[in-house]
C-alpha cells in the first residue's frame, strides 16, 4: 500500500467522521426497553382495540405505497388494494388488510357497505378454500379477523333504526359490487315457537351479574325473543324469554366471489340450545355465544319488586296464568330437569347468578334443563306445595305421555327458604298425618262445600311426585324462621289477601269448633304463620321423613365466623335448617340470600354432577358428564 493510498484513506475517514458529526451523534434507528403492559399494547393495537390499523395491515399499506392515500382517500386505497387481490397480485396478507381497512373506514362514516365488506374479507382470510393456507392458530390475525367478521356482520345487518339485526333474505350494496343474502325462514322455528326481535348482545355492558360468560367463536351473537307457541299444561317457555342465538353468513368460494364483485351468501341462524359449533371449509368452528349478556338483557327492566311483593300480598296474582312452571328453552328430551323454587317475597330472578354460573359449564348445560316454579308466597305452604306438585305431574304427562324419556323421571328440585318447604313436599308421603293434625273427623264427615273438601284433601294428603329423585334445601326453615314470629312479620302477614278458592275453604274452617279442627276460630292461615317456630305446619312437616328413594342435600347459611350450631343467616337459625337423613350438609358463611354465593353455587354444581353420574349408572344409557362433546349443527351446509 503506497503512502498516497494511506493519505487518501485517512482523508476519507476524516471526511466521513465529519459527516457523522454534522448529521448527529447517533443512528436514527433506536430501541427503548418498555414494560410488559406497554409492549402488549403496542403489539396488539388494532382497529377494534385502539381504532387504528394493526402492524400487519400497516406493513401491507407500506408495501403497496398506500399509507398516505389511505389517510387522505381511504375508499380509493381500499379499491386499489381490492383490484390487486382480484388480479391475483395479492394474497392472504392483503385480504386481511382489506378487512381491517374496510372496518376502520366503516366506523368513520363509510357505513353498511364497508362493514359488510370487512366481514366478507375477514371470512375470506379465515376460510380461503384452497387459495391460500388458512391462518396459523398462533397468528394473532386469526382472532382479530374473527372479531372483525363478527362485528362487521353485526353492524352490516343492523336494522334501519340500529336497535337490532335484520335476519332475512336481502341484497346489500358493497363498495364495489353487491351482496345477495339468502335466508330460509324455517330457521326461525325453535321448539314450536318462532324466533324474533334479534338484539346484538356482544355490544352491551352487563351490570348485576358477577361473571360474564361467553363462548368465543365465529358469528354475530344475539339475544332472540320468541313468539308464543302452543302451551303445554303445567309447562311453558316464558313469554319474556330471550335465548342466545348466533347469526352466521356463509360465503362459498369467498376469494373468487369477492374478485367478481357480486357475492352470494347464505345467512344461517343457530340457537345455542341446538348447536355450539359448525363445519366450515372442513373445519369444526365454534360459534360465538353470549350466555350472560343474553340473560342480563332478558332480565333488564323486569318489575321484580312489584312482582315479588305483589306476589306475597296478593294470593291470586298468578291466577289465570297458563303455567307456573317456566322454562328458558323448549323441553329437551334426554336432559334432566332442575326445578328452582324461590322463597318468600321473592321470584325466579333471584336464581340468576346461580343460573349464570351453572349454564357456563358444558357438563351442566348439556345434561340438564332448567325450570322455574312461581307462586304467590303469602299463601299457605301446603297450598303452594300442591300447585308445585300438580305442575310437575302435568308437565311430565304432557311432555312425555308414553314415558319414554328416562331423564324426565330423574328430576332435581332445589328450594330456597320457603321454597325448600315446598320442595320437601314433593317427596314425602304424609298418609293422614297432616289431616289428623288439623281435623278430628275424616274427610267424608267434614261439613264443608265439596270444592273445599277436594282442595283440603289434595293439599293435606301428600304423595311423592314419582319423577322427583333428588332435593336440595338452601337456607330452609324446617323448624321455622324466628323472623316469621316477630311482630312486624305477623303484621305484614295480616295484609295478605288469599285467593278466592282458599278464602271459602279457610273461612269454613275458621267457623268450626275445637271438636272438629285444631284450627278452630283461627283467622290466620298464610305462609308466615305456618313458618313461625312451633306452628302446626312446622311440627308436622319436620316429623315427616323424605321418601326412601329420594336423595336430599342441605346447604345452610351461617353468618360470621362463630360456632355453626348457635349461628343463623339473619332469617333462619342453623338448628332450624339442619335435618337428619340428608346425603350431605354444606355450611356457607353467608346471609340468608345465599343462592348467589359462589360457594353455594359450587355445591349445587357438585350435587348436579353427582346426580348425573348416579342416574346414568342406574339407567346405563349415557356417558359420564365430563365426556360432553360440543354440539355441532346437524344441518350441515
Amino acid at each position: 500500500m503506497t503512502r498516497q493510498t494511506v493519505r487518501c484513506r485517512v482523508a476519507g475517514a476524516v471526511l466521513l467522521a465529519g459527516v457523522l458529526v454534522v448529521g448527529g451523534c447517533a443512528t436514527p434507528v433506536s430501541v427503548e426497553r418498555v414494560d410488559h403492559a406497554t409492549v402488549h399494547q403496542l403489539l396488539t393495537r388494532d382497529v377494534l382495540s385502539a381504532h387504528v390499523l394493526s402492524d400487519p395491515t400497516h406493513n401491507v399499506l407500506r408495501r403497496w405505497s398506500l399509507t398516505d392515500r389511505f389517510l387522505a382517500q381511504p375508499e380509493t386505497a381500499i379499491a386499489d388494494l381490492q383490484r390487486a387481490v382480484a388480479d391475483g397480485r395479492g394474497g392472504a396478507d392483503e385480504v386481511f388488510a382489506l378487512a381491517e381497512m374496510s372496518f376502520l373506514h366503516a366506523s368513520e362514516g363509510g357505513g353498511r357497505p364497508y362493514f359488510l365488506a370487512a366481514a366478507l374479507c375477514a371470512y375470506a382470510f379465515l376460510f380461503p378454500e384452497g387459495m391460500d393456507q388458512p391462518p396459523s392458530p398462533y397468528d394473532p390475525r386469526l382472532r382479530l379477523a374473527t372479531d372483525v367478521y363478527n362485528r362487521g356482520l353485526t353492524s352490516g345487518l343492523a336494522t334501519e333504526d340500529g336497535t337490532g339485526m335484520a335476519i332475512h333474505a336481502a341484497s346489500y350494496p358493497l363498495p364495489s359490487g353487491q351482496l345477495d343474502v339468502d335466508f330460509e325462514p324455517r330457521e326461525l322455528a325453535w321448539g314450536g315457537r318462532q324466533l324474533t326481535n334479534f338484539f346484538p348482545v356482544a355490544e352491551v355492558e352487563v351490570h348485576g351479574l358477577d361473571a360474564r360468560y361467553r363462548q368465543p367463536g365465529i358469528g354475530a351473537p344475539m339475544a332472540a325473543g320468541t313468539t308464543q307457541g302452543n302451551l303445554t299444561a303445567g309447562f311453558q317457555v316464558g313469554a319474556r324469554v330471550k335465548t342466545p342465538v348466533t347469526a352466521l353468513l356463509r360465503v362459498p368460494d369467498p376469494r373468487r366471489q369477492l374478485a367478481g364483485g357480486r357475492v352470494h351468501a347464505r345467512l344461517e341462524l343457530y340457537p345455542s340450545s341446538e348447536a355450539e359449533a359448525v363445519l366450515i371449509d372442513h373445519q369444526r368452528i365454534p360459534l360465538e355465544i353470549e350466555y350472560t349478556s343474553t340473560l342480563a338483557y332478558m332480565l333488564d327492566g323486569l318489575p321484580v319488586w312489584e312482582f315479588e311483593f305483589g306476589g306475597f300480598l296478593r294470593g291470586g296474582l298468578l291466577e289465570g296464568q297458563a303455567s307456573r312452571l317456566i322454562a328458558l328453552e323448549p323441553y329437551r328430551p334426554g336432559r334432566i330437569p332442575v326445578v328452582f323454587v324461590h322463597g318468600t317475597a321473592s321470584s325466579a330472578v333471584r336464581w340468576a347468578e346461580m343460573l349464570n354460573d351453572l349454564r357456563s359449564d358444558p357438563r351442566i348445560r348439556d345434561h340438564f334443563q332448567f325450570w322455574f316454579f312461581s307462586y304467590e308466597t303469602g299463601n299457605p305452604v301446603p297450598y303452594s306445595a300442591l300447585l308445585l306438585r300438580e305442575a310437575l305431574r302435568q308437565a311430565v304427562s304432557a311432555l312425555d305421555p308414553s314415558g319414554q324419556d328416562s331423564a324426565l323421571h330423574e328430576m332435581v328440585v332445589i328450594g330456597h327458604s320457603q321454597g325448600g318447604l315446598l320442595t320437601k313436599l314433593t317427596a314425602v308421603d304424609t298418609g293422614d298425618r297432616f289431616w289428623t293434625a288439623v281435623f278430628r273427623k275424616p274427610p267424608d264427615q267434614l261439613e264443608v262445600a265439596p270444592t273445599s273438601r277436594d282442595l283440603l284433601v289434595r293439599s293435606l294428603f301428600v304423595k311423592p311426585v314419582p319423577t322427583v329423585k333428588r332435593l336440595v334445601f338452601i337456607a330452609t326453615p324446617h323448624g321455622g324462621s324466628y323472623v316469621a314470629g316477630n311482630r312486624i312479620s305477623q303484621f305484614i302477614a295480616g295484609l295478605v289477601r288469599l285467593p278466592g278458592n282458599l278464602v271459602g275453604a279457610l273461612s269454613e274452617i275458621g267457623q268450626m269448633d275445637s271438636t272438629t279442627t285444631a284450627l278452630a276460630q283461627e283467622a290466620r292461615f298464610g305462609s308466615v304463620y305456618g313458618m313461625t317456630p312451633g306452628s302446626l305446619l312446622v311440627r308436622t312437616l319436620a316429623g315427616t321423613p323424605i321418601a326412601r328413594e329420594v336423595k336430599a342435600h342441605s346447604i345452610i347459611a351461617v353468618r360470621g365466623d362463630g360456632p355453626v350450631e348457635t349461628g343463623d343467616d339473619g332469617v333462619v337459625e342453623y338448628k332450624s335448617a339442619h335435618i337428619a337423613g340428608v346425603e350431605s350438609e354444606y355450611i356457607v358463611r353467608s346471609g340468608h340470600s345465599t343462592q348467589s354465593d359462589p360457594h353455594t353455587i359450587e355445591e349445587v354444581r357438585r350435587i348436579l354432577l353427582l346426580h348425573w353420574t348416579e342416574s346414568c349408572s342406574k339407567r346405563q344409557d349415557c356417558p359420564p358428564a365430563g365426556d360432553a362433546a360440543p354440539r355441532i349443527a346437524s344441518r350441515l351446509r
